[in-house]
């Protein structure tokens, strides 16, 4: 099974922002906020956030900013979206640097987001869909402003999501899917409302993502993928159902997907390395406990000691 790569991986996070003209760089210059947001938490879970200089990686972020409307896009000069936003909310949480926003505006761009049925959009233009409904309350809940919304009306639109299956779907009568259900099960959380989720049901569905090479997939008949160890171990730790699947076929399927020269972790063994599966990678390792990582939240995706000091002041 091999060892986490932690000081490479370390290494690969930190060169990816360096090479501005390479392939990864570019593909993902629409979500460089994202990117960061995968990349800074990965650092922070292996112990070295102190690898990067907050001095650079603040005023970048808030040149993301959109003064005018009070969300964030996904790189300079791009549109605000709620997707963005979350991002740009919780790299300032991982450096206990919240105060550089101006929290009302913000929270009034993400509340103003949300529709009469309690749904939100995730932009000015309209688009429906669960995964904005987590980031609005997760965004609205570390920043101290969920009062700014209908937490009711948002609890019973991610509800009228359910399935019969015991899955969540993007909209409702969608597929159920473990991306999606990470989201509601997530936002119920967030929002103390996870009453409303089948726990037996819904954490059968997810044990049966496990696949024979030990990963998991997000779908039904799909391949397994290293970025289903979060959105369904997560998932599975919220409802108190994890001790359903088998860890160590788990752990073993991540670590190898590792470049174990380079740094970086795949989908799947000896496909290329990106910054999404070598953050989810190690967010997985760390909600199972994984020796030498510091423990993440599943419900805030982040640091459990960021999350205490974001609500407890720890």
């Amino acid at each position: 099974m091999g060892d986490l790569e932690s000081e490479k991986h370390v290494k690969y996070i930190v060169s990816i922002e360096k090479k501005k003209d390479s392939f990864e760089a570019l593909v993902m210059e629409h979500l460089r906020l994202n990117g960061a947001y995968w990349g800074l938490t990965t650092l922070d879970l292996l112990h070295k956030i102190s690898a990067v200089d907050p001095e650079e990686v603040i005023p970048w972020v808030m040149k993301c900013y959109d003064e005018d409307c009070g969300g964030f896009g996904g790189n300079i000069g791009h549109d605000p979206h709620l997707l963005y936003t979350l991002s740009a909310v919780q790299i300032l949480a991982l450096f206990g640097r919240i105060e550089v926003l101006d929290v009302e505006k913000v929270s009034g761009y993400v509340a103003g987001l949300q529709n009469e049925d309690g749904s939100f959009a995730g932009d000015m233009w309209g688009e429906i869909d669960t995964r904005f409904s987590y980031c609005a309350i997760c965004c609205l809940s570390i920043l101290k402003r969920l009062d700014k919304i209908n937490v009711g009306k948002a609890v019973d639109f991610i509800v009228s999501c359910k399935n019969l299956d015991g899955g969540f779907g993007s909209i409702p009568g969608g597929e159920s899917h473990a991306g999606q259900i990470f989201c509601c099960v997530g936002a119920l959380a967030i929002a103390g409302s996870l009453h409303h989720v089948d726990r037996d049901l819904l954490g059968w569905w997810l044990c049966e993502r496990q696949c024979k090479d030990g990963g998991l997939n997000g779908r039904p008949e799909k391949l397994a993928d290293v970025c289903y160890s979060w959105w369904v171990l997560s998932s599975l730790i919220m409802i108190d159902r994890v001790h359903w699947i088998d860890k160590n076929k788990l752990t073993n399927f991540i670590l190898n997907c590792q470049d174990k020269e380079n740094g970086g972790i795949s989908d799947r063994p000896d496909n290329a390395v990106d910054v999404f599966h070598t953050y989810f990678g190690v967010a997985g390792l760390s909600l199972m406990e994984y020796p030498g990582l510091k423990t993440i939240d599943p419900a805030y995706a982040l640091p459990v000691d960021v999350v205490n000091r974001i609500f407890f002041g720890k």
